[in-house]
Parts: structure tokens; C-alpha cells; sequence
């Protein structure tokens, strides 16, 4: 007996496994705000401008979501982050 099934062979796995993940950065007591700014113009590739309005957010609102990927390039993130004396964790997007 055929089958009526019709398979995809197009379809994104990643859609499918992962849902995305961000990178947050904490405010914290320790780092000055052009070292934050400088941090992600280096790590990222940001912007001086957009790097600086992210710094500004983590100094008045605690926090800044910087990234936003899999798991694994979040992981990676965060432990760059960590390996410059920032602070910074992951965690679901739709959880933000």
C-alpha cells in the first residue's frame, strides 16, 4: 500500500532541537563602564555606540542580553565573558 506522507527534506534541525538561548551580562561592582564597552566590542565586534548602550543598560538596569544562539554558542559566550572578569549566565530566550 503507497503512502499519502509527504516528507520535507528542507527543514532547519535546529528549528526543530533547539530553541534559541542569550547571553545575559550582570552588573557588577568590580569592572569600569569603558572596560564593559570595550569587552563587547571585542568579544562581539559590536559597535562603539551599540557597545555603549549595552554597558549602559547593564549599569542601570543590572542586566543586558548581548547574544542569542544555541546552547552551545551561548556556553561559549558566557565563558569568554567570564575569561574577561564579567559577569554573565544563559538562559532560554522566551525566558527573558
Amino acid at each position: 500500500m503507497a503512502s499519502d506522507t509527504l516528507i520535507e527534506s528542507n527543514i532547519d534541525i535546529s528549528q526543530l532541537v533547539d530553541k534559541p538561548w542569550t547571553t545575559v551580562v550582570w552588573d557588577d561592582p568590580v569592572n569600569l563602564m569603558n572596560y564593559v564597552t570595550f569587552v563587547f566590542v571585542k568579544i562581539f565586534g559590536f559597535s562603539e555606540e551599540h557597545a555603549h548602550t549595552l554597558m549602559m543598560q547593564v549599569h542601570t538596569e543590572g542586566r543586558a542580553a548581548v547574544s542569542t544562539g544555541s546552547r552551545e554558542e551561548m556556553e561559549r559566550d558566557v565563558q569568554r565573558l567570564h575569561e574577561h572578569g564579567l559577569w554573565a549566565t544563559l538562559q532560554r530566550s522566551d525566558k527573558i
